[in-house]
């Protein structure tokens, strides 16, 4: 077990807000490590249970991941590929959905027109915060490497969704306001 004081399934529920039947669930399921065992019936827990407690709600909440999906992203973090370009590769495929061809069909297919140059300022920010992103990996610990991109991958699209939305509705105060 990790540091920290041992704690019964109650105890961990209390400790990080997540009901006893999800904690289970996350059991189950594999999302979660199993607690020592002091009787059939009981276990004990402790900080690392935390943290990936954490990290499985992180991932399924605001990451928006399946089940499946975090599991493959808890195996990249646990066994991380060997190059850091192969770790990009497991959190783009965690939030995979539409790729660029398929998204600008849909927006033909719906008749929406994007405003003239739209895909150049789109592309050309999403260029620079990638850039950013990248010169940021850590280079000094394969653990840290592997969260940062792992994670960042996974949970920086919904934070970017989010400042976009806040963004558009502060334009259009201004604008509109």
């Amino acid at each position: 077990m990790s540091s920290g004081a041992a704690m019964r399934i109650s105890e961990l529920s209390s400790q990080t807000g997540i009901p006893v039947a999800t904690i289970k669930f996350y059991l189950r399921e594999n999302l979660l490590h199993e607690g020592v065992r002091t009787a059939a019936t009981q276990a004990q827990y402790d900080d690392g249970h935390v943290a990936r407690l954490r990290l499985v709600r992180a991932l399924l909440g605001p990451g928006g991941l399946s089940v499946a999906a975090a599991h493959r992203v808890i195996r990249a973090i646990e066994e991380p590929p060997e190059s850091i370009h192969e770790l990009l590769g497991v959190g783009a495929s965690a939030v995979a959905g539409l790729n660029l061809d398929d998204a600008l069909r849909a927006l033909d297919e719906a008749g929406f027109e994007l405003p003239e140059g739209a895909l150049e300022v789109y592309t050309n920010h999403m260029r620079q915060i990638a850039q950013f992103e990248i010169d940021n990996v850590p280079t000094d610990s394969t653990t840290a490497a592997v969260r940062y991109v792992v994670l960042g991958t996974v949970l920086i699209e919904p934070l970017i969704l989010a400042l976009r939305r806040q963004a558009e509705e502060e334009a259009s105060a201004r604008r509109f306001g």
